[in-house]
């Protein structure tokens, strides 16, 4: 379920493939140069030439997106990020697939075939992205605050009454971003968005909403409700510490109370 982050321009992601081929490079270049310094024969040398290239090639992206969760020091620079279709952060598998195939489109045809392959893609995809299920998109000023959350008056009564355990940070905070970018989603994919983080989070609420509800309803009252039960319980913690440290601060020293 994608929520349709803006795709990153062609021009920050060759900026972005620039510099991380120079990060890439010079970590390659740390173990070849000594590498070879320290080799007393022709295996030794095309073992450290071998290495270099695929540390600078495969291992260092590969670690660096996965660590990240889809930054490099070119995307932090330039402002992009690398996505799952579904918006989720990447993880090792597509950070590897990605990497890997930038050996053939990237390091080999000094970025010839990525940039043809990203300029007929209507997300701007390189043949990686392709491959692993991923695109890039615009992350610097795109976390503008978003607009709080109501609780739908026709809702009120049920939520107060509903149980709602513990939602998963996925679901829920993709819920959120979606009701604040509603009014700039198209109406096909606002109505699949809704459906589909709806089926999502009904399973974590008991009872479910009444018959009819929009999906749309439904996520704001569950995440209102999520929202106050947490401030409920957290205030409820301030209060217990405070008097806690209240009784402590009246007990003489060195006397405790075990009453």
């Amino acid at each position: 379920m994608a929520l349709e982050a803006r795709p990153a321009m062609l021009l920050s992601r060759v900026g972005s493939g620039l510099i991380d081929l120079a990060v890439g490079a010079v970590g390659g270049l740390v173990i070849l140069v000594p590498g070879l310094a320290l080799a007393t024969n022709q295996a030794q040398s095309a073992a450290v030439m071998i290495t270099a290239f695929v540390t600078a090639m495969v291992i260092i992206p590969t670690t660096v997106e996965t660590i990240t969760r889809g930054l490099s020091a070119g995307k932090v620079a330039t402002g992009i990020r690398i996505v799952r279709e579904d918006g989720g952060p990447v993880r090792f598998r597509q950070a590897f697939v990605r990497a890997l195939t930038a050996v053939l489109e990237v390091w080999l045809t000094f970025g010839a075939v990525a940039v043809i392959t990203s300029l007929v893609n209507a997300r701007g995809k390189r043949l990686g992205d392709l491959l692993a299920g991923t695109y890039a998109v615009r992350a610097r000023g795109s976390e503008a605050a978003l607009a709080p959350l109501l609780m739908p008056p026709d809702l009120a009564s049920w939520a107060e009454h509903a149980d709602i355990r513990r939602l998963p940070s996925g679901p829920a905070l993709h819920a959120r971003i979606f009701l604040g970018r509603t009014g700039s989603l198209r109406p096909e994919v606002r109505d699949q968005a809704a459906r589909s983080l709806a089926a999502m989070i009904e399973p974590y609420v008991s009872p479910p909403p009444p018959w009819g509800t929009h999906p749309e309803r439904f996520l704001a009252a569950v995440l209102v409700a999520r929202r106050n039960q947490e401030y409920q319980a957290a205030s409820r913690r301030r209060e217990t510490e405070h008097e806690e440290a209240e009784r402590m601060r009246r007990l003489p020293y060195g006397v405790a109370d075990y009453s």
